[in-house]
């Protein structure tokens, strides 16, 4: 990634658009699941468990732009 803070505040937005899609598949996810016991349906536990670690990975990804953003912000030598 480029050293620009314009190209790290774009990267940044683009993964936090992705970060709030998401949270709402996650939400959607709970919702669904409210009626089912865990391990019901071995597909849908899958599906859920395979949701739940993309969003922390995405999570935390979004959190390494975010302080991307912040360090080429406070970069002495501007």
């Amino acid at each position: 990634m480029s050293d620009e803070p314009g190209s790290a505040r774009t990267q940044f937005r683009s993964d936090f658009v992705v970060e709030l899609v998401l949270i709402v598949a996650v939400v959607a996810y709970l919702v669904m699941a409210q009626g089912q016991a865990v391990g019901e349906s071995l597909s849908f536990t899958v599906t859920g468990a395979g949701l739940m670690a993309l969003a922390t990975y995405w999570t935390l990804h979004t959190v390494g732009d975010g302080l991307r953003v912040i360090a080429l912000r406070l970069r002495p030598g501007k």
